[in-house]
């Protein structure tokens, strides 16, 4: 439902050229709600105008583009519009190079009120390709043509200064768009727009880049730092995280591949993975660590020991964690603080099962986000894991895909997890009774790529729906999608 307000907005808002002229007529306190719509309606004309005339300091996408008294829409989590992006970037453009004089009859003022436009917090990239949308990689490169355009070609009145506008953003790089995304960071320096970056992503990143790049980033901005399928072993990652720790006030930092190189003295190895342990210790604010697909069979407790302050995600996805490992973090001081733990691709099911049981047990008060995909997890296990998997009450997500569990070790799970009111989405495997032939116990392998009987499953689904439907849970998502962008990230929880 839309009230009278949101109604009258989107009325106003039909002729743009009207709706342009009275701007300076209108309250500001009606400026948040003219955004929203003008966003949401793809009215870019006046959407070039609010922002070209914002009258406050922030102009915000995360507080804009929420759901709203007025409206339930959170435009936050869909892919924005090319065309709404590009005339919020014309407007911000426009502001630079209008001088006083020509501001019409906007006030003064208004025309000098904004100092940082905030566009962190769209929706990252999905499944879905729509022309019509923006990417993040969509939006790096837009905001970057601006930095460098603006560097470049800026052109304002002379002896017309223009009031230095702060653009925080999540920034996307890879091999290709490396060079650009660079001298945007350059041009920003000294420039009216300062590009400031909140989240970065690089992902396939040669290492000389990575450091490059982060030398040129404000230490005063940055919030997370993602390196993705950048395999630098320890040996590049001893060049790059010194460059790394300089962020004092980072809170997420995403490694992976970290292990040492087979083809290299260990002494080296173990060198490499002391100066990456003592470069750890420099962060005082890290609050996430993933390291999927890192060697540290045996090292968690050097890693963890390392950190000045409890962690409260926590990723280590195919680590080949053993069960000293495990007992480790559940006597850790990060146990009692984790929201998010995933432990994907480590084998639970032997004698990893009692200790990780014990580190359920240590962070049931606090854990939100439970991801065990491919653990090996049978319904043997399940059902030993049931008493003190329940006992973490507020559980909103738990990931269990790709695990030998059957209908029956289903049914129990939703039975018992009745006791969880804030659970909201459960990813399950399908069923081992919906397979054909299926080797025991089942690699993941075979749980992945094998083919399942479609008559069989739809009736599992049936049983499960009806089972959620008679525990007064249909509003509890069961499925078995794992690319439905079902799992919270961290700063989400």
């Amino acid at each position: 439902m839309h009230t009278l307000v949101f109604l009258s907005t989107r009325q106003v808002l039909q002729c743009q050229p009207a709706a342009c002229q009275a701007l300076p007529l209108l309250p500001r306190e009606l400026f948040p709600l003219l955004f929203k719509v003008a966003f949401m309606d793809k009215k870019t004309v006046v959407l070039r105008e609010l922002v070209h005339t914002w009258p406050f300091p922030l102009l915000s996408f995360q507080q804009l583009l929420q759901e709203c008294a007025h409206c339930s829409r959170a435009l936050l989590q869909e892919r924005p519009s090319t065309e709404s992006m590009q005339a919020v970037i014309l407007g911000l453009t426009a502001r630079l190079h209008t001088p006083e004089t020509e501001a019409g009859t906007q006030p003064l003022c208004r025309k000098h009120a904004l100092r940082v436009l905030d566009m962190t917090g769209l929706l990252d990239d999905g499944v879905e390709q729509d022309p019509g949308t923006m990417s993040m990689w969509d939006c790096t490169a837009a905001v970057a043509r601006t930095c460098i355009a603006q560097q470049q070609g800026g052109t304002v009145e002379p002896g017309l200064d223009p009031i230095p506008v702060e653009v925080r953003v999540d920034l996307r790089v890879n091999r290709a768009s490396y060079a650009f995304l660079r001298e945007a960071l350059r041009s920003s320096v000294g420039s009216p727009l300062r590009l400031c970056c909140r989240d970065l992503r690089a992902e396939d990143l040669p290492m000389r880049n990575t450091v490059a790049l982060l030398q040129l980033l404000d230490a005063g901005c940055l919030r997370r730092v993602d390196l993705r399928f950048n395999n630098l072993g320890l040996r590049g990652l001893s060049v790059i995280i010194p460059h790394v720790a300089r962020f004092q006030h980072l809170a997420s930092l995403r490694l992976h591949y970290v292990h040492g190189d087979s083809r290299q003295p260990s002494v080296d190895g173990e060198d490499n993975f002391r100066y990456f342990l003592a470069q750890m210790g420099r962060f005082t604010c890290l609050r996430e660590l993933s390291m999927g697909s890192s060697l540290l069979s045996g090292r968690l407790d050097q890693l963890l020991s390392t950190l000045q302050s409890p962690l409260e995600s926590l990723e280590l996805a195919f680590c080949a964690l053993l069960p000293e490992d495990l007992r480790f973090l559940a006597r850790s001081p990060h146990a009692v603080h984790l929201k998010k733990l995933d432990l994907s691709g480590n084998d639970l099911s032997g004698s990893q099962l009692e200790p990780f049981q014990g580190l359920l047990q240590a962070a049931a008060a606090t854990l939100l986000h439970l991801e065990l995909t491919e653990c090996q997890l049978a319904d043997t296990q399940l059902l030993a894991t049931l008493p003190v998997l329940t006992r973490c009450a507020s559980l909103r997500y738990l990931g269990l895909y790709g695990n030998p569990l059957s209908m029956a070790g289903l049914k129990e799970l939703l039975r018992d997890s009745a006791a969880q009111a804030e659970l909201r989405t459960v990813v399950h495997p399908f069923p081992v009774d919906c397979y054909e032939g299926l080797p025991w116990p089942p690699p993941a392998s075979v749980l992945l790529e094998a083919s399942i009987n479609e008559e069989k499953f739809a009736r599992v689904e049936a049983e499960l729906h009806q089972l959620l439907l008679a525990s007064g849970r249909a509003h509890v998502l069961w499925t078995t999608d794992i690319y439905g962008r079902l799992a919270a990230d961290y700063f989400s929880l």
